[in-house]
């Protein structure tokens, strides 16, 4: 939360903890094509860094837009037995 205007910190069309999700998947890239890269070669590489910025961006995508705040909502109908008290 950006205190100074009341509203979620925003940058680039990332909200709020997707920021530093987007900086860890586009470190996790860098350091995937560097390890790859002396393994075995640029074109491994680079497959891997675009495998794994293209990840990154999805599963960010997909969560933020089930909001900043989501939370798992279960669904169905749930019996809670009373319990006896002496």
């Amino acid at each position: 939360m950006f205190k100074g205007l009341q509203r979620p910190l925003e940058l680039m069309g990332l909200q709020g903890r997707y920021i530093y999700w987007a900086a860890a998947a586009a470190g996790g890239a860098i350091v995937g094509f560097i390890v790859m890269y002396i393994a075995m070669g640029f074109v491994a590489g680079l497959i891997t860094l675009v495998a794994a910025i293209g990840v990154g961006v999805a599963v960010i995508m997909l969560k933020q837009r089930k909001g900043l705040h989501s939370k798992k909502c279960d669904k169905g109908v749930f019996v809670y037995a009373r319990s006896r008290s002496l």
